[in-house]
């Protein structure tokens, strides 16, 4: 499975970047295995979620040069002074521009240079902003601790090999060997023996010592993999290392390694930085041979993007659909069903990589669920427009396969979409059966939604709304709703056993299960509203609107509370995206109240 995936993002890989005209092996490079937030992960990955961190974009833009995540991260590693003037940081809040003193300046990206001046300000807004309760504090104060937040991550990166603006890794080796050998030869009269004593008197001076302490404690990831790939969690720092070298301990094959690729970097030598780069590689595969594999298929993943290009696809996708209803070309709808199975393909092929690399179902964050909520509307979608054709599935999955990846783009900029998970929910197959399961509904509620949507705009604003597609769309609607109505039913009486497994009790009213609930409740009401002879074709569809904000609220909503088992804190951005989603799907719910003589295709619904 992982060779099949392998070959296929490595074909979608050819759009990656060209290596830079010095040859640099920058691809070598990143697919060097570090342990980040508990993950071990290449550091192109890591590269690339903190300059999308830090920045919004995994490109930064200098002097009229696209600098890449790779590029970036050793420059802020191996030649700080340097990174130190990219527009590394987006700052778009007026008043935290004002308070650092760049109020004057045009743009939104500043580098570490620019916000200089204003760090101690800066710090004491931030820090003040954190010891406010999130959803207590105004803009400025949630903007002061964002942008110090990413200030402290950025500080981290520079300070994680060596401390920048002061001795070089290759410098802190050389002292290192300097300062040993008085102790080799020390212990060496004492004993007899070529090997120093590790309990000997450190020869290092106390500067050294204290160096390598700070980075010990600022050192942002764990770069010095264990000799034996049967200790995985025996990674530690750059200060770990240098202080267990100095004590005696053999000096771990990584230190050399980076120091030579560092200097090589800095002295623009592609030789010798393959050469450095080759050597250390080597020793990776002997003693962490699958930990090396792994990191290469994840940066063949990072380079495919097949998610980027699904969302490209998607939107052509639409398109086609929209061309082929105002030109009546059935060819066009054959292509755009076309597109979008081939845009759902590359939807597929980023999931199942996913999984592959975290050895996981789907669904573990909000991040996989929004890929995972479009790829079942979109499977729906497909198969939807195979069994009706007339383009309203085709446009389900180039619109429905879109927005969520949009939304799941959003999520990425927050940092890593692997991360380790909390322990209560490191449950493959729990996660395999409730959280997969009761995502497939939500994806369901959000397809008939769109139907809905369909339904009504097109009914309320042109006359292409026809008796048989005002049909088609409401036996659509109506099959998706009972498929929704299932999976959430299933997906939360297993909840409620994961629940009793994990925390010994089946039901607790926490707020995610009161979410859950509240969807099956609905559309419970909805096709008991139908069964009765309440509501008919317009009422199926504003309810089934309404239904896709109950899901909004039980997907995202209810995570944002800060309270219950399922809480992931507060995030004002997203809080502002969700009314704003509400906001509009009032709209048109309303919009599909209004009298039917207002429509313009009001004879749709004569029954002759």
């Amino acid at each position: 499975m992982r060779r099949l995936l392998a070959i296929v993002l490595l074909a979608l890989a050819l759009r990656a970047q060209a290596a830079p005209l010095d040859d640099f092996d920058l691809k070598g490079f990143g697919s060097l295995p570090v342990v980040h937030e508990g993950r071990r992960k290449p550091l192109d990955t890591l590269a690339r979620s903190s300059l999308l961190l830090l920045r919004g974009k995994q490109t930064v833009r200098h002097e009229d040069r696209t600098i890449s995540a790779i590029e970036w991260f050793l420059d802020v590693v191996a030649r700080p002074s340097l990174a130190d003037l990219y527009p590394t940081f987006r700052i778009d809040d007026q008043e935290v521009l004002d308070s650092l003193g760049l109020g004057s300046r045009k743009g939104r990206y500043f580098s570490f240079h620019d916000i200089g001046p204003g760090l101690a300000e800066l710090e004491r807004q931030g820090s003040r902003g954190e010891s406010i309760e999130v959803t207590k504090r105004t803009r400025f104060e949630r903007a002061a601790a964002n942008l110090y937040q990413r200030v402290i991550v950025y500080y981290r990166l520079r300070n994680t090999f060596a401390i920048a603006g002061e001795k070089t890794l290759a410098e802190e080796l050389q002292e290192l060997a300097k300062a040993a050998e008085p102790v080799v030869k020390k212990n060496t009269k004492r004993s007899g023996s070529k090997a120093a004593d590790p309990h000997a008197d450190h020869a290092h001076p106390d500067s050294a010592a204290a160096r390598w302490d700070f980075l010990v404690q600022t050192g942002i990831f764990l770069p010095l993999p264990p000799a034996d790939q049967n200790s995985p969690d025996m990674w530690k720092t750059i200060g770990a290392g240098l202080k267990d070298a100095a004590e005696g301990q053999a000096a771990h094959p990584a230190l050399a390694g980076y120091a030579q690729m560092f200097d090589a970097w800095h002295a623009r030598d592609p030789f010798a930085f393959s050469r450095a780069m080759g050597g250390y590689e080597s020793w990776l595969r002997q003693h962490q041979p699958k930990v090396t594999s792994k990191a290469v298929y994840e940066c063949y993943f990072n380079a495919a993007a097949p998610f980027y290009w699904g969302m490209v696809l998607y939107v052509i996708a639409t398109l086609l659909v929209f061309y082929a209803w105002l030109m009546g070309s059935k060819q066009s709808l054959t292509w755009a069903w076309r597109v979008a199975l081939a845009a759902f393909v590359l939807h597929t092929t980023g999931l199942l990589f996913r999984m592959v690399i975290e050895g996981r179902p789907p669904v573990t964050n909000l991040y996989s669920s929004a890929i995972f909520v479009g790829w079942v509307a979109v499977a729906l979608g497909l198969i939807l427009e195979r069994r009706f054709s007339g383009g309203l599935g085709s446009v389900a999955c180039g619109v429905v396969g879109f927005s969520t990846l949009i939304i799941a783009h959003h999520l990425n900029l927050q940092g890593d979409t692997m991360e380790m998970m909390r322990a209560v929910l490191d449950s493959n197959f729990w996660l395999a059966t409730h959280v997969v399961t009761i995502t497939i509904g939500y994806g369901a509620c959000f397809l008939a939604a769109f139907f809905a949507h369909i339904f009504i705009l097109r009914g309320r604003f042109t006359r292409s709304l026809d008796r048989h597609t005002m049909l088609t769309l409401t036996r659509m609607t109506y099959g998706v709703l009972c498929f929704a109505l299932l999976f959430s039913v299933v997906g939360t009486v297993l909840g409620g056993i994961w629940a009793d497994q994990s925390w010994g009790r089946f039901w607790g009213w926490d707020p995610k299960e009161n979410g859950a609930l509240l969807i099956v409740l609905w559309i419970a009401i909805i096709l008991h509203a139908r069964w009765g002879g309440f509501i008919r074709e317009r009422g199926l569809m504003i309810l089934a609107i309404f239904g896709g904000v109950v899901t909004s609220l039980s997907w995202f909503g209810v995570n944002m509370l800060g309270i219950g088992l399922h809480s992931y804190g507060f995030m004002d951005k997203a809080f502002f995206s969700l009314m704003a989603f509400i906001a509009a799907e009032t709209v048109v719910a309303v919009i599909g109240m209004s009298a039917l003589a207002d429509w313009k295709s009001a004879k749709a619904f004569q029954v002759k």
